[in-house]
């Protein structure tokens, strides 16, 4: 089993929203209800606190209400005369979850859970409440739908949106695409132990989306678990050729090149993608950087480079005392 450079986040508290760096804004508006202008045009994000799921409307008129929402979910007497009652169901368990009421909110989304939108959001939910079982039901009847998922949400002009902790500090934007929803499905199958599910759902990804790097990250942290697959390290080896170290997620792509050639018995290649991995230090979580150190320590005493391995483990142990086994191996305990 690979030891993971970042902590993984328990799914439930780990969904957030996602804060972008691109451009500057100023929101406003109570916990759960925001309107923000930005240079990219003035939106209102309406969801439910401490969940991660929200809406992002975006406001061509420029008038600036706090609960758009409500009103695009208001489907009046008449209307709702005609409109069938499992999306009835579904806009107001959207309602509640813009009131609020979280509650209410499942209630109603799980009576409609065979529309792929409420399925969708459903499954967002009880994901944030842990019932991991309920949470993979709903997203597999979603991803099931095809073409049909997110066709509610854009007729009623919302854009659900959530973020997924693929790792600490790295988060993978979730929205109703097939994309997004494997994600989410990847992480459920981990918690369950289903390996091959999630090797099932991860081969998919690699076809629809081969350059995200959060799904090439997602696959090679799975692929360590196995390091004795040989044809498993040398398919690792080949998706991260050309992996380059701009960003933390290329940063822990690395690292898992590394470990997949010194399971392949090439310590010194492994070596050499080490050192470039922990060249680049800034935005890189601490973890991340000890991992590298550390990894690269071993390798050095592996190839009979004692001296450098010491260094090596000794400049870990000024930075980070606590990195596991570290005081025992170097005399101290």
């Amino acid at each position: 089993m690979s030891l993971r450079f970042w902590q993984r986040i328990r799914l439930a508290r780990g969904v957030t929203l996602n804060l972008s760096k691109s451009t500057a804004s100023l929101s406003f508006g109570p916990r759960g209800a925001k309107y923000t202008v930005s240079p990219r045009g003035n939106r209102a994000t309406v969801g439910l606190p401490g969940t991660g799921l929200f809406y992002t409307i975006q406001d061509r008129n420029g008038a600036r209400s706090a609960t758009p929402t409500r009103d695009k979910l208001s489907l009046g007497f008449f209307r709702r005369l005609v409109t069938p009652p499992e999306e009835k169901a579904l806009v107001d368990g959207l309602r509640a979850l813009n009131d609020g009421d979280e509650d209410e909110a499942l209630s109603q989304l799980e009576a409609a859970s065979d529309l792929p939108d409420a399925a969708w959001m459903a499954g967002m939910m009880c994901l944030k409440r842990e019932a991991f079982a309920r949470a993979r039901g709903h997203l597999e009847i979603a991803l099931a739908a095809g073409d049909r998922l997110g066709a509610l949400f854009t007729k009623y002009d919302l854009s659900p949106q959530s973020t997924l902790p693929i790792a600490k500090g790295i988060f993978a934007h979730i929205s109703p695409t097939e994309r997004g929803t494997r994600l989410a499905l990847v992480e459920l199958c981990e918690a369950s132990g289903d390996a091959e599910g999630a090797a099932q759902h991860l081969e998919r990804l690699l076809v629809i989306a081969p350059e995200d790097p959060v799904v090439l990250l997602s696959f090679v942290q799975i692929a360590l678990d196995t390091p004795q697959d040989h044809n498993l390290m040398d398919r690792v080896i080949d998706l991260t050729v050309a992996a380059q170290n701009e960003t933390p997620i290329d940063t822990g792509i690395l690292l898992y090149r590394a470990r997949a050639l010194a399971a392949r018995s090439l310590p010194d290649a492994a070596i050499d993608v080490l050192t470039r991995a922990g060249r680049r230090r800034k935005d890189r979580p601490d973890r991340l950087l000890h991992q590298i150190r550390h990894d690269r320590a071993e390798l050095y005493e592996r190839v009979g480079r004692k001296a450098q391995a010491r260094r090596e483990f000794e400049k870990l142990y000024a930075e980070a005392p606590e990195f596991e086994g570290l005081a025992e191996r170097l005399g101290l305990r």
